[in-house]
């Protein structure tokens, strides 16, 4: 019934211990908590058997195949996993801290803005500014057409993902596909389109951005060599119009004509001046332009009735009745322009170039150039009319030259 434990030692004394306790302390002995690092980690398996899992820790994953330890989170509906680097249980959790400390910073950072977003808002600034002309909107968003066609990947690209170098490659190449004056507001169209979007980005995460589109430079304007018809051949012109366009022909003499003899704008402003803008008085035309937007730089001016006019006018003028509402019947005539001059062999000209004309022909006839640059409506005092009908024609370069005595 009872077992003798006997010690050799002599500290120790004999006891007896009843049969029936020796598996009862065989049981204690077996619970004995383990030692830490030899227990168990709850963990799972993926469906593939893959990769391991620890619910205690859900951020951390373990891949099978090499025990290489994985950080795993998901933000904004993506998730993100990255190796880090060890097989090590407690070198894993430390380096699961700051993989978790990365992604949080990285959620809560803004990033910079689309290309193409940047478009949107360059378009509603460009519809809300009043001080702009319908038509020098429509010009930028042509620009940014152009833009758009010919570096179409722009668009999907961040403002920090578009490099100078990226801009120095795309104007290069425009450069040489398009005029000179159309190929400054495009890079000017970008610009504007990139310093709308970095001042957005600004204002919402306070980070300056840099324009990648900052070094790129505006090309030198080429002088417009203008090839203008001499007095006697815009006679032959006039009456060839008259009397091979049809029935328009008479209304189409009366606008080449007009524009000539006035200088004047078409689009913005001759097709705009009426019989009551006449002073007949004064000998003279009040420019208002369009009824809406004005003249080109906003301002009524008066240009004289030269005799030319003077008679155009006497005969356009209705017989029976009060002249009043618009002087002109038709707004364009390019296509007879254009035939015209094929058929006379002479350079094409357009509406703009009946303009020159009028200029070269008033400093021709020894009108200074400020007061043809006022004529025209130009307010730099004649600065560009002197850059741009400084030159002297053929036929009045001769006469000039016969002056001349040694």
């Amino acid at each position: 019934m009872f077992t003798t434990v006997l010690s050799l030692h002599s500290g120790y004394h004999f006891c007896f211990v009843s049969r029936f306790c020796i598996p009862y302390i065989q049981f204690v002995n077996d619970n004995t908590e383990p030692d830490p690092g030899q227990r168990k980690r709850e963990q799972c398996l993926s469906p593939d058997g893959k990769w391991r899992s620890f619910p205690k820790v859900p951020n951390l994953l373990q891949y099978v195949s090499n025990s290489n330890y994985y950080g795993r989170i998901k933000v904004g509906g993506k998730t993100i996993r990255e190796s880090l680097n060890t097989d090590v249980w407690t070198t894993a959790k430390l380096r699961l801290h700051d993989f978790l400390k990365k992604q949080k910073e990285n959620s809560e950072r803004i990033v910079a803005p689309l290309f193409k977003e940047a478009v949107v808002w360059f378009k509603q600034e460009l519809e809300s500014n009043s001080a702009l002309k319908p038509q020098s909107k429509r010009y930028r968003l042509w620009c940014l057409q152009k833009l758009e066609t010919s570096w179409p990947e722009i668009l999907e690209l961040r403002l920090d993902e578009i490099t100078d170098v990226a801009c120095r490659e795309w104007a290069a190449k425009l450069q040489k596909k398009i005029a000179c004056h159309y190929y400054n507001n495009t890079i000017g169209t970008l610009k504007q389109i990139l310093q709308i979007g970095i001042k957005n980005h600004k204002e919402k995460s306070g980070v300056r951005l840099d324009s990648p589109a900052f070094e790129l430079k505006r090309t030198k304007i080429k002088q417009k060599d203008l090839q203008l018809p001499e007095r006697s051949q815009f006679r032959e012109m006039v009456a060839n119009l008259r009397k091979d366009s049809g029935g328009w022909g008479p209304r189409i003499g009366d606008l080449v004509e007009f524009l000539a003899y006035s200088g004047m704008r078409i689009a913005s402003e001759a097709v705009w001046v009426n019989w009551e803008d006449v002073d007949w008085q004064r000998k003279e035309i009040i420019v208002r332009g369009h009824p809406e937007t004005s003249t080109k730089n906003n301002e009524i001016r008066r240009i004289p009735i030269i005799e030319d006019m003077a008679n155009l006018l006497e005969r356009m003028r209705p017989k029976t009745g009060e002249a009043k509402g618009p002087i002109l019947k038709i707004a364009r005539c390019n296509e007879a322009l254009r035939r015209v001059c094929k058929e006379m062999g002479i350079k094409r000209l357009s509406h703009h170039d009946l303009r020159h004309l009028f200029a070269t022909i008033c400093i021709e006839s020894g009108v200074d150039i400020p007061t043809v640059a006022k004529w025209l409506g130009h307010k730099d005092g004649g600065v560009l009319a002197l850059k741009t009908y400084g030159h002297l024609r053929n036929e009045h370069s001769q006469a000039m030259a016969k002056k001349v005595k040694f």
